[in-house]
């Protein structure tokens, strides 16, 4: 029976040399850390996973190694950052031979934008095409979908399971939560606003903070099923602060530093993002320490 998607599902940072080659020891150690802190799920090959730089053969690569990491303790979402139907259905057809809960799949994000009849198509060809369930990835500034479009596409397509809503406005969050259907799931990646977003209901969060401090994102969601608002309230203070730390053109990079100084070899980011500066790295330590990270090394 498929395992239930739901709560805190990092997309999880991906390890680079310096000639951007996947280190796959470190990635097994990373996604060790995420399921050691409790996490519900993994996403790979997410914006934070840097999924936008793969070509197809290290992209199966890096599923192959994430798959096998995980040992099926938790749920594995592919992410599809691809600009044609073709092409995402391709990808994720090349993980046939692995356990892939679902697929996590963006609107095509080149310059130039489908209408909403295409949009439906293209996510009916992915879900048809590939068998797997779909969430879809809602980021592409230029091609942001509505609530209304978002809602159409969940009902004329079975296959689209739900959303993860990645925008920072809460109310486009509130509103698709609002009229969307009980069976679909509707994730959260407003990273600033996890807090009140499981108060509205969304059922869990796939955002690149938890892939950062996980620990710390698990207890929040713990609190919040327990109905502790007070705890759950100071929580969200506290990660907001590394938030405000992370939040960046370089998020990824940014990310790989937060987990280094806990003792995960992250490795660098791929050509061209750069690593954090001296300041941001000051601010990541000290918000990491805030929320009572071992900070083993200034990284």
């Amino acid at each position: 029976m498929p395992q239930p998607l739901f709560g805190v599902i990092p997309p999880i940072a991906t390890p680079f040399d310096a000639d951007g080659n996947v280190l796959h020891p470190a990635l097994r150690e990373v996604v060790e850390f995420q399921i050691n802190a409790g996490v519900h799920g993994l996403v790979a090959g997410g914006s934070t996973g840097e999924g936008h730089t793969f070509e197809r053969d290290d992209f199966v690569a890096m599923m192959e190694t994430v798959a096998a990491a995980a040992r099926g303790r938790v749920p594995v979402l592919a992410g599809i950052i691809v600009n044609s139907t073709n092409e995402a259905i391709a990808r994720a057809n090349r993980l046939r031979h692995l356990d892939i809960a679902a697929l996590q799949v963006t609107p095509v994000h080149y310059l130039f934008k489908p209408d909403d009849d295409a949009t439906v198509a293209h996510f009916r060809a992915v879900a048809e095409g590939t068998g797997k369930p779909v969430i879809i990835y809602n980021v592409i500034p230029w091609n942001y979908l509505s609530p209304a479009l978002l809602l159409r596409v969940m009902r004329e397509v079975p296959g689209v399971v739900g959303v993860k809503q990645s925008s920072g406005d809460l109310k486009l969050l509130a509103d698709l939560l609002l009229a969307a259907p009980a069976d679909k799931l509707i994730f959260t990646a407003i990273d600033a606003l996890l807090y009140p977003s499981y108060a509205l209901g969304a059922c869990g969060a796939i955002a690149a903070m938890p892939a950062a401090a996980p620990h710390a994102n698990v207890a929040l969601w713990n609190a919040m099923k327990a109905g502790d608002h007070a705890a759950a309230k100071a929580l969200h203070e506290r990660l907001l602060v590394l938030w405000n730390a992370l939040s960046a053109e370089n998020l990824p990079a940014n990310v790989k530093y937060a987990l280094a100084v806990q003792g995960v070899p992250a490795g660098l980011s791929r050509r061209p993002m750069p690593m954090p500066d001296e300041a941001r790295r000051a601010a990541i330590r000290a918000a990491l320490a805030g929320l009572g990270a071992t900070i083993r090394a200034a990284a």
